[in-house]
């Protein structure tokens, strides 16, 4: 059994549903909170992701951090050797997902790692009839920046848990690749 801990960095624009997510998740769907303050910098939430097929966990440290400008500075230091990335961006608001790219490049100049791990979540899918970005550019986006790309609506609570569970498993993978590596070495 191994258990292993990942910084988990979340990240998008204010307004995209990232504090309802990990709240869900968190609280495996039993929070939803209506009313909430904007988040202020960074706030850390804890997660025990178990992983299927094995009897090894990953610990989720999960920084939720501000969508906003005036918090970067703030959010650079705690960003700093990420082991995965969760980038989330509201269906509705095609202004949050071209910030992707931006909150992309910050997270991957924070990390030393050729390879980080990471997810883009369109969030706020309850909001379908709004949809200001397509799926399918969306998904095509991840790819080319080697992201999974999954969509949610943390108001519905659907597929809140999927992106984390996803991030953990990845997380897992490397972890196991590099300790094959070391085992050809030796």
């Amino acid at each position: 059994m191994v258990k292993l801990s990942a910084k988990c960095i979340l990240a998008g624009d204010a307004t995209v549903g990232k504090s309802t997510l990990v709240q869900l998740f968190r609280s495996d769907g039993a929070h939803f909170q209506k009313n909430y303050a904007m988040t202020v910098g960074v706030d850390i939430m804890v997660k025990m992701v178990h992983i299927p097929e094995t009897n090894d966990s990953v610990e989720l440290f999960i920084y939720d951090s501000s969508g906003k400008e005036i918090f970067y500075e703030i959010m650079e230091k705690l960003w700093e050797q990420p082991s995965v990335l969760c980038l989330v961006y509201d269906i509705s608001n095609e202004q949050s997902f071209n910030s992707c790219a931006k909150w992309l490049q910050r997270v991957r100049s924070r990390t030393l790692s050729s390879h980080l791990p990471g997810v883009l979540v369109g969030n706020k899918t309850d909001l379908a009839g709004r949809r200001a970005v397509e799926q399918k550019h969306a998904q095509d986006w991840a790819a080319q920046n080697d992201l999974e790309y999954f969509e949610t609506s943390a108001k519905e609570m659907e597929n809140y848990e999927v992106p984390f569970r996803s991030l953990a498993k990845s997380f897992h993978r490397l972890y196991q690749e590099r300790v094959e590596s070391i085992q050809t070495i030796v």
